[in-house]
């Protein structure tokens, strides 16, 4: 059976007083930023736009998307650059923490309201020894109008 053993590798980070994890796959890279630009009358999660080598992308706070408050002592500004439906954005996270592999059957299903998150944007939760961690699932954190509000930004 050792062959059936699929294993997802994860890039954590802290957001708020939680520790999250997306699949490494879905990430493309991981930036420290200085200026966001903000956008006139855009939907209150969109924080602006950012750019990055010339390639202009939307910046998302998860704190404003998930209601939750960011910490004042952070000192790192990082940014996920993923990509949803072929665009590329960046969320704004607190803290890098590291790449973690573990196995797909580790993986519980999220339980229905997280610390504020809802489940809709959860694949699953993890136990580790250090405390359960949540994983997102970027295809999920925002619905198709949504998508196309971002986009106009992009």
């Amino acid at each position: 059976m050792a062959g059936s053993d699929t294993s997802l590798q994860l890039v954590t980070f802290q957001l708020g007083s939680e520790k999250y994890g997306i699949n490494i796959m879905d990430v493309k890279e991981i930036v420290n930023y200085e200026e966001i630009r903000g956008i006139p009358n855009a939907p209150i999660f969109i924080e602006g736009i950012y750019n990055l080598r010339g390639d202009i992308i939307p910046i998302i706070s998860l704190h404003r998307r998930f209601h939750l408050q960011r910490p004042e002592d952070i000192d790192e500004d990082s940014l996920l650059i993923i990509t949803i439906d072929g665009m590329e954005l960046g969320i704004i996270i607190d803290r890098v923490l590291r790449v973690i592999s573990i196995k797909a059957e580790e993986i519980q299903p999220p339980p229905q309201m997280l610390s504020g998150i809802g489940a809709e944007y959860i694949q699953g939760v993890v136990h580790l020894d250090e405390g359960y961690l949540i994983i997102l699932d970027p295809s999920r954190l925002f619905d198709p109008k949504e998508l196309r509000q971002i986009s106009q930004y992009a």
